[in-house]
């Protein structure tokens, strides 16, 4: 068969005024202005998807505050560790975060800003050498803390925020479990035997660690039964706090308590699997919504606080 070029000749079309468009002068971003207000930076964003998302996860938080509802972040320790400690002490000072829940590693790096105001030490280099997680402080004190503060009836995150309030630390203003236990803020630790370096140390007591972790799901759990109307927010964290709200919100549920309509938020610079499923799709399939805002925590949760702040500000809440 030979074939030749189609005619188009009879081809149809149609005024492009008559078709629809997603796209329309309105929506686009205006330039930024030499001494315009913040609040003009935010009505300068373009109208698109992300934006579009962050401001409707804007007005989620203000409303939960507004209505007296939980705002929980749940948390690895990536956000401690690239310097958003003052922010998060900020909302929680505020009203406006009213739970946090965190993995292991975040109360060594919280400490250790509070210790020493550095952390993060270089793992490859001190792997190398057998000497990764040694550091003699952050082993005994923490681990101290811990052993203390489980014996005396507390989970692990209340343990540690007591043990730091108390001491005389230079930087501890800047830790966050101490200004949650200043607070009376719940705040749970959720380990992983094995995946913090204070459990290398002679001084972790598996038992202790454990049944501290416990008691902090079982407190994350009475949290998570309130979240109907609230705001929980996933903040780089793939694994260990996906599965542990999942757990918690089916507890809830189990018990009777209405968990439905409520808003899951996931930030990261990567969206993957657990978050996306444990955090957005699962626990609102029903009832509820749900966003992934992916960029840089370093970028991305200083804006979205700004704008909550500021929107707060006009609303009087």
């Amino acid at each position: 068969m030979k074939y030749k070029q189609i005619d188009l000749s009879r081809l149809k079309t149609y005024s492009i005024k008559d078709r629809g468009s997603k796209v329309s002068v309105e929506q686009l971003a205006l330039p930024h202005k030499e001494g315009e207000t913040f609040r003009e930076f935010m009505d300068n964003l373009p109208r698109f998807l992300a934006v579009e998302d962050l401001k409707s996860i804007v007005q989620a938080i203000v409303r939960a505050h507004e209505d007296n509802r939980p705002i929980i972040v749940g948390m690895g320790a990536h956000p401690i560790k690239v310097g958003l400690s003052q922010l998060i002490i900020d909302l929680m000072q505020r009203g406006i975060i009213t739970a946090i829940a965190t993995n292991g590693a975040c109360i060594v790096h919280d400490f250790e800003i509070a210790l020493i105001g550095q952390t993060s030490e270089d793992v490859a280099k001190e792997l190398s050498a057998g000497s990764f997680g040694m550091a003699k402080e952050t082993g005994e004190m923490l681990n101290s803390a811990i052993n203390t503060g489980v014996r005396n009836g507390h989970g692990i995150g209340r343990s540690i925020g007591e043990f730091i309030d108390s001491s005389d630390l230079p930087f501890k203003r800047l830790s966050i479990f101490r200004e949650a236990y200043r607070l009376d803020v719940p705040a749970s630790v959720h380990v992983a035997i094995g995946t913090d370096i204070i459990h290398m140390h002679p001084e972790a007591d598996g038992n202790l660690i454990g049944g501290g972790s416990l008691k902090d799901f079982r407190l994350f759990t009475t949290v998570v039964a309130a979240l109907e109307g609230g705001v929980y927010i996933n903040l780089g964290s793939a694994v260990i706090l996906p599965e542990v709200f999942l757990k918690s919100l089916t507890i809830a549920r189990n018990l009777g308590y209405k968990v439905e309509e409520f808003t899951t938020i996931n930030m990261d610079f990567i969206q993957h699997y657990r978050p996306c499923e444990n955090v957005l799709r699962r626990p609102t399939m029903v009832k509820g919504q749900s966003f992934a805002l992916t960029g840089h925590h370093e970028i991305m949760f200083p804006l979205l606080c700004a704008m909550v702040i500021e929107t707060l500000k006009e609303t009087g809440g």
